[in-house]
């Protein structure tokens, strides 16, 4: 049996291997690495709960203070009322002693040369609530548009209920047109003229522009009316058909009264895209809750190849920085000159080819200019170039149109001596041989639905014409952008939503330079 050695007896010691200390050291520096790494995953744990707690800490305190804010404005409002209908009511004692004083005059219309004499006649058709009349010397007088837009919101004023007024006025051509044989005169700007009118006459006298005077029944009509026009689309061709001036006229239908549905934003946006080129629809579009749908909506009209629209709405919601102007505006005069290019080489048009060609170069080039000075874009798209090539073009214009000298082997009318119509003249169906250049062609780009154009660059004059989609024979009164998408492209009036021909036969010159 083994003795049990006695604890006070040294023992030999036995030495650690250095293997052994090598795998102590490895544990340890293993185990400070996983609590370093632990450590930093807490930090940042910890981090990011402090910034989500102030994050949610300051979404707390602005919907206090948007609810606060509600709330006072609903105090607001109802305080209001009282002192709303007291006004209204004494408005409305006093339009009833100026109506009976106008039913008793014998001479009510009085002289229409200054803006006096044409607002005395206005309020006596408001106050006699005569909407027949009314219209009709509205829709009459459309030299007269920039003073009737002046004069006619104070004449609505008048009436004891406007908002039904006006929708009694232009119950003729809107929602449908029932005029019959006189459709063809267009009056979508006096329309739209009316209906932007009414907003100061229907404003709260006490809380503005946050409440609208208008009674439920008269809302519950315009809705109807809203709904007979969306159905009526269909007689119209659809929404690639419907007229520009009728979309403009339902979108500011819509806003005076208030009744834009948001459930139909996508029928709007469809809308807006097919009038882009209108100078009011980047406007009417932000008005009617689009402005999320912008970055879509102007991305669609780039790829159709309307980059000069898409320009617009990029100003119009500060989308600048994401959509630069100038490349798109070069992109423009690319595709108008591919499209020049490709008139010339059509053998269909070789006699009017050159006129053809040289008619989308101008409109294109007027319109690019005439952006570039609403935009101020004049350092970074220098516009001596364009200015260069449009004069060039027009010198080509104007040497073509000069009158050639007629050879002495003409044959000539025996009766007179005068000259002979060309010999196979009345063979052909359509013998007539016009002196003058044909109506301008469509300017789009080849591969989209062209723009008119023979109309001047871009936004046109006043803030007072009112044009149509198709290219018209007289630009529309109402909007700066007449009825044409490159040259003139956006009507001007409401977003505002107003407006802003003959060549030579022979063959334009070619190309010099880049112009951009």
């Amino acid at each position: 049996m083994g003795s049990i050695p006695d604890p006070g007896e040294l023992t030999e010691l036995t030495h650690p291997s250095f293997d052994e200390f090598q795998h102590q050291t490895s544990l340890m520096t293993g185990c400070t690495l996983m609590w370093k790494e632990l450590s930093d995953h807490i930090s940042s744990l910890e981090a990011n709960l402090i910034r989500q707690s102030e994050a949610l800490k300051r979404k707390i305190e602005a919907l206090d203070s948007e609810t606060k804010t509600s709330l006072d404005s609903l105090k607001k409002r109802e305080l209001s009322i009282d002192d709303s209908v007291k006004i209204a009511v004494n408005r409305v004692e006093l339009l009833k002693k100026d109506a009976l004083k106008t039913l008793n005059d014998d001479n009510p219309d009085g002289e229409v040369d200054n803006g006096d004499g044409l607002l005395q006649i206005l309020k006596s058709t408001c106050l006699r609530m005569e909407a027949k009349e009314f219209w009709n010397f509205v829709s009459g007088r459309k030299k007269d548009i920039e003073l009737l837009r002046e004069k006619i919101p104070e004449a609505l004023s008048e009436c004891i209920d406007p908002a039904k007024f006006v929708m009694e006025a232009i119950s003729e051509v809107f929602p449908v047109d029932e005029r019959g044989n006189e459709r063809g005169n267009d009056l979508g700007w006096a329309c739209v003229l009316v209906l932007e009118s009414l907003i100061p006459a229907v404003v709260d006298p006490v809380i503005g522009k946050s409440r609208m005077l208008i009674t439920p029944s008269v809302k519950e009509k315009a809705k109807e009316i809203a709904e007979t026009w969306k159905r009526s689309l269909e007689e119209r061709g659809g929404i690639d058909n419907v007229k520009t001036p009728d979309v403009h006229t339902f979108f500011q239908h819509l806003i005076t009264f208030g009744i834009v549905n948001e459930e139909e934003l996508e029928l709007y946006r469809k809308l807006v895209i097919g009038s882009a080129w209108r100078k009011q629809m980047p406007k009417l579009a932000v008005s009617l809750g689009l402005g999320d749908k912008m970055p879509d909506m102007i991305e669609e009209l780039i790829s159709k190849g309307q980059q000069l629209d898409a320009v617009h709405f990029t100003y119009e919601v500060g989308l600048v920085d994401r959509f630069p102007p100038v490349p798109l505006l070069k992109a423009f005069l690319k595709d108008a000159k591919k499209a020049a290019s490709s008139i010339l080489e059509d053998p269909n048009n070789a006699g009017r080819a050159a006129q053809l060609a040289a008619r989308k170069e101008q409109s294109a080039l007027r319109a690019v200019m005439k952006c570039i000075e609403e935009y101020k874009l004049e350092a970074e798209l220098p516009p001596e170039n364009l200015k260069k090539r449009l004069e060039q073009l027009e010198k080509t214009k104007t040497e073509k149109r000069k009158p050639s000298a007629v050879p002495a082997n003409k044959r000539t009318r025996a009766s007179n001596g005068g000259p002979m119509p060309p010999a196979k003249a009345g063979r052909s169906t359509n013998a007539y041989v016009s002196s003058f250049a044909a109506p301008p062609s469509i300017v789009r780009s080849p591969s989209h639905p062209q723009y008119p154009a023979a109309v001047p660059a871009y936004p046109s004059p006043p803030p007072a014409i009112y044009g149509t989609q198709t290219p018209p024979t007289c630009p529309y009164m109402y909007s700066p952008e007449a009825a044409t998408h490159l040259a003139g492209s956006y009507p001007g009036a409401p977003m505002n939503y107003p407006a802003y021909g003959g060549y030579g036969n022979g063959i334009a010159p070619a190309y010099q330079q880049a112009y951009y």
